[in-house]
């Protein structure tokens, strides 16, 4: 029988509580009325719903479904979910990985940026969640109250832990935490951020074994190179969709896309497609991988992608 208390935190001050890995297992958590203090959800759940908590800091492992901040305030959050919404909120600072796009409504102040966290049961919790690494709209915010500037994002420079520090609790020190940016469970991508250059690339890999480590050793090659990631999607592709991507590739592709979802990545800075390339023939030379043929065709090939995953997304 499962007791609503042991998934509740309520009426806290000044407090540090937790839920360690495997405790929370998928229930749905409710926490409430809290001022001052730090919480850390390091497990995967249901849905999450925030009410009325005042300078909190707090972090929220993998939310199978939604999580709902309502009449909270100056707090500071490092979440991951399927789905993100605000209602009646003054000034939360959220390091975010969401699925679909955030919603936010009748708040003010808000500010968003990429989740970045690292512990070794996360990978895991985001499966058991269902929610992939590579689905990140954490700054496609959609804002729903009338007047403009309610939202914006954190500074490219910001650091996890100068928001939400590592727990001091003896019982929560026990989980092996990283907040360095390189660690990151989530590939930190720039979002709606400017552009530093016109040109762009897109590397797609095909469902196997290694799609997410080569993924993950893609990005850190090119951001090594000075390139910078600017999204990432994981997405199952149909035939038709593969001809409208690919164009006159497709028919070496399609056999692939039946092993499951694939994993695409946009690289931006100038002579982007040409490291794209040298690094794929050097560092996957037996692995299919798609990648942008020049820059003239390349920025048509990112939103070919983006707007076929989107519309699958339902975005």
């Amino acid at each position: 029988q499962v007791d609503p208390k042991d998934y509740t935190f309520s009426g806290l001050k000044d407090e540090t509580v937790g839920r360690l890995p495997g405790k929370v297992a998928g229930q749905q958590f409710v926490i409430q009325d809290c001022e001052n203090c730090s919480i850390y959800i390091f497990d995967h759940s249901a849905t999450i719903t925030i009410d009325d908590c005042v300078n909190c800091q707090i972090f929220l492992g993998p939310i199978k479904g939604s999580v709902f901040f309502r009449d909270c305030k100056d707090c500071k959050c490092i979440v991951a979910c399927q789905q993100f919404r605000t209602r009646d909120c003054r000034k939360l600072e959220v390091f975010l990985c969401c699925a679909t796009q955030p919603i936010i409504e009748s708040s003010t102040g808000m500010k968003f940026g990429c989740f970045q966290y690292y512990y070794p049961e996360l990978a895991l919790q985001f499966k058991d969640a269902g929610l992939s690494i590579f689905n990140n709209t954490w700054s496609n915010i959609h804002d729903f109250t009338p007047g403009e500037n309610n939202w914006g994002l954190l500074p490219e420079t910001a650091v996890v832990q100068d928001y939400v520090p590592l727990p001091s609790s003896e019982e929560l020190k026990a989980v092996r935490i990283s907040t360095d940016a390189t660690k990151s469970i989530i590939p930190i991508t720039r979002g709606r951020r400017q552009k530093s250059s016109d040109e762009s690339c897109l590397a797609v890999f095909f469902a196997g074994d290694y799609t997410t480590a080569n993924a993950r050793k893609l990005i850190d090659e090119m951001t090594g190179k000075g390139f910078q990631l600017v999204q990432t999607k994981e997405v199952v592709m149909k035939a038709e969709d593969a001809h409208r991507v690919f164009q006159q590739c497709a028919s070496e592709f399609i056999p692939l896309l039946e092993k499951g979802p694939v994993v695409a990545l946009e690289f931006n800075g100038d002579g982007a497609v040409e490291g794209c390339q040298s690094t794929i023939n050097e560092v996957f030379s037996g692995t299919k991988v798609f990648v942008s043929e020049s820059k003239a065709s390349a920025s048509q090939d990112v939103d070919n992608f983006y707007n076929f995953a989107d519309m699958q997304m339902g975005m």
